[in-house]
Parts: C-alpha cells; sequence; structure tokens
C-alpha cells in the first residue's frame, strides 16, 4: 500500500469517528499518523530518477512575496499592474506555466513578486505540479492568496476557494497568520515523561492522556513537556513535527466589480482581507500598505557625523530576515562593525528624544536615522603572539630574552 493510499485510510477513518471525549486520544494519534505520512510525502526521493524542473528563482530586493490561487483569477494581471513586468494573461485557463518574477518599488524598497502557476485541489499531492509551486511559497516572506470575489461567499456561491488553497497549503507544513506555539520540549534518556503547564485555569483543548498518547506515537517515552498556551491536538503535532513555516497571508479578492456595494463591504472587513479590481485599477494602493504592513519592513537611514543623513538609499530590516536591532542594523554594514562599536546615535520614533546614545539592543523603527560611532577598542584576537600591545617591555620571544649577568660570589 502506497503513501497515498494510507493517507485516504486515515482520514476516510477521522471521518467516521465521532469528536467527543472517548474518542479524543484515538483522533490524536490517528492525526500524528496522518503528520508523519504527509512528511513522509514531501521527503526527496531516494530513487535514482532524475529531478523535473523547479519554479524556483534567485532572491531578490528587501523582500519576497508570492502569488497563490486557483487558475483564471487575475494573477498575471496583477503582477503586470504591480511591477511593470509582462506576464501573459488571456481569457482560459493555465496561461502562466512557470514562475515569473517582477520587482515593486515602493518606500524606497524593493520587493520580489512571483507569479505561479494556478494550483487546484489536490496539489499537495502533486497535481497539477502543486508541490513545485508550493515550494516557492515556503521561501516566501508573504504570500498573496488571490481569490475571485464573484466565486467567494459573499455572493452566495458554492464555491469555497479560499479553504481550498489553506487546506492544501496547511497539508505540506504551511500555517497561515499563526505563530509557534509556545511549547518547550527537552528529551531525556530516562525518568518517563513530565507534562507541566503554565496557562491560567489549565488545558482546555487538550488532556494529558491525549498528549501521552500522541508522544508515544512519536517514540517519545522520556522527556520534559512544559505548555505555556492552550493549545491543540494539531499544534503539538507541529511542534513535535518541527518542520512548519509559519508566514503571513492578505486574501485578495479580485473582480470586485462584479459585485454590490454590500458585497464588497462584507469581503473587506473580513479579517486579512484586501478587495481589488485589475480590471479597473482599483485597490492598488491599499493593497501596497497592506502589504507593507504585514511584511513588517523598517527602513534605516544612515548619518556621518557632522554631515545631513542620507535619505537616498536605507537599509532595509526585518524580524524575518535577522532583526531590526542596532546590532542587526551594524551587521548589514559590516560583519565586524558591533564589535568596535562605541555607542549608536538614533533619531525617530524609537528613541526617547532627538539624538539618543543607545547600544547594540535597541530595537529601531520605520525611519529612523541612525549614526554609529566607533570606540579605540582593538580586536581581542588581534593582540595575541608577538603582535600583543601590551605594555610590558618583555620581548615576544624566549630566544629574544636578555641573559642576567651571573651573581658575584
Amino acid at each position: 500500500m502506497g503513501i497515498l493510499e494510507k493517507i485516504k485510510d486515515i482520514e476516510l477513518e477521522m471521518s467516521r469517528t465521532q469528536k467527543n471525549k472517548a474518542t479524543e486520544g484515538h483522533l490524536g494519534i490517528l492525526k500524528s499518523k496522518l503528520a508523519k505520512l504527509r512528511t513522509e510525502l514531501l521527503a526527496p526521493s531516494k530513487s535514482g530518477g532524475g529531478e523535473g524542473d523547479g519554479f524556483e528563482v534567485s532572491k531578490y530586493g528587501h523582500g519576497r512575496v508570492a502569488l497563490i490561487g486557483f487558475p483564471s483569477v487575475g494573477k498575471s494581471t496583477l503582477l503586470t499592474q504591480l511591477t511593470g513586468t509582462d506576464s501573459e494573461a488571456a481569457a482560459y485557463e493555465f496561461t502562466t506555466l512557470t514562475c515569473i518574477p517582477g520587482v515593486i518599488h515602493y518606500n524606497d524598497a524593493k520587493i520580489q513578486l512571483l507569479d505561479l502557476p494556478g494550483i487546484i485541489e489536490g496539489a499537495s499531492e502533486g497535481k497539477g505540479r502543486g508541490r513545485q509551486v508550493i515550494a516557492v511559497a515556503k521561501s516566501s516572506d508573504l504570500i498573496l492568496m488571490v481569490l475571485d470575489a464573484t466565486k467567494s461567499e459573499a455572493a452566495n456561491s458554492r464555491y469555497a476557494h479560499k479553504e481550498i488553497l489553506t487546506r492544501e497549503l496547511e497539508a505540506v507544513g504551511l500555517r497561515l497568520n499563526q505563530t509557534l506555539p509556545r511549547v518547550y520540549i527537552k528529551k531525556k534518556h530516562s525518568g518517563g515523561v513530565q507534562v507541566n503547564n503554565t496557562v491560567p485555569g489549565g488545558l482546555t483543548r487538550i488532556d494529558e492522556t491525549t498528549v501521552l498518547k500522541v508522544l508515544a506515537e512519536y517514540k517519545i517515552h522520556h522527556c520534559e513537556l512544559l505548555i505555556r498556551e492552550d493549545i491543540d491536538v494539531d499544534q503539538l503535532i507541529d511542534v513535535l513535527e518541527g518542520n512548519r513555516k509559519y508566514i503571513r497571508c492578505l486574501y485578495v479578492y479580485n473582480k470586485v466589480d462584479a459585485l454590490t456595494i454590500e458585497e464588497v463591504d462584507s469581503l473587506s472587513r473580513r479579517a486579512d482581507s484586501v478587495c481589488i479590481s485589475c480590471y479597473l485599477e482599483l485597490g492598488m494602493d491599499q493593497l501596497l500598505r497592506r502589504m507593507w504592513a504585514a511584511m513588517g519592513l523598517v527602513r534605516v537611514y544612515t548619518k556621518k557625523t557632522g554631515s545631513k543623513p542620507d535619505f537616498d538609499e536605507p537599509v532595509v530590516l526585518a524580524e524575518h530576515r535577522g532583526g531590526t536591532s542596532v546590532k542587526d542594523f551594524c551587521d548589514q554594514i559590516h560583519n565586524t562593525m558591533a564589535k568596535n562599536l562605541k555607542y549608536a546615535q538614533v533619531w525617530g520614533t524609537s528613541a526617547k528624544h532627538m539624538g539618543q546614545r543607545v547600544g547594540v539592543k535597541h530595537p529601531l523603527e520605520d525611519e529612523d536615522v541612525v549614526q554609529l560611532v566607533k570606540g579605540d577598542k582593538v580586536d581581542k584576537d588581534e593582540l595575541k603572539g608577538r603582535f600583543s600591545v601590551t605594555k610590558k617591555n618583555d620581548p615576544a620571544r624566549i630566544a629574544d630574552r636578555v641573559k642576567k649577568a651571573k651573581l658575584k660570589t
């Protein structure tokens, strides 16, 4: 029996099992087996066959955004309008057959936008080259899920494209608009399993018996488990798997010009949703603002001592790309700058006053101006051997030492 057949059997058994306190542990075991099979399905093949052509392109700019959606929802038209890159668009499906990159110049930053081929239901199992498309989405900083507004719930449509795409992305380990569960686990060689939690009121979505059964399914019989938030079985499995990617996602509803005002208002009020019309070029500025806020990019301008700040080309930082502290800013300039830094002066919203002196741990905010002041310290790695800068007059080598005169007796 192949992996796909095993996955279908487990999904069938889960659909037939009633959800209650008595079956909670059994469902946890089934979900653990399903997660392990899907991880095995995504693993590269060990056979000697040649690999297929992928869609991966080299990273460029300060961030990467991927367009995900069903065929003929307007992804290529959106790429052309935002970047100016010519991407073929037609009235038939699967017009785009490979990854087409473009660059958005916004707020003095360069954001790479990828137009990916449309995916269909079953893409996580390899249908329609869905694995290659989702693999590129994993390397992105933000996902734009482009949806047809005329086929959404607001238009009383029978289609559920948003739920289908979310299910396909979660099946390959992508977690949209979620954060890593605050769970600490330490494996040991003996002592059994110790489960503790610091949740006020205790765990309400999972019990200790289910936790022990899931750990036993992963062959973990000796460990320390500390749960700091109220999690469910799926989140516990994500922590044990350790290969999940947590990424921000914006739901972009295209073709809103075909809806009524009430339907557009209903869509725009949903969380992480943006309404646009590529045909009428509506909502593009709002989409760019939401993209910038979701990516969390921070522009930092440099300033030399006694000179005006350089507002031409900022240093762009991000929390998901190293961090936004002064040390991360120094590392972007030179890898030894943080070691030789005496202090930094900051002008902007992150400073308590103009020109505040800060250290390397100070968090920077958007459009801050930073002036770095180097100290007179010498790197300790350079103070070794014969080139040691010390106040001692002793020679560096034994052979250079002057022999003392013999004592007179």
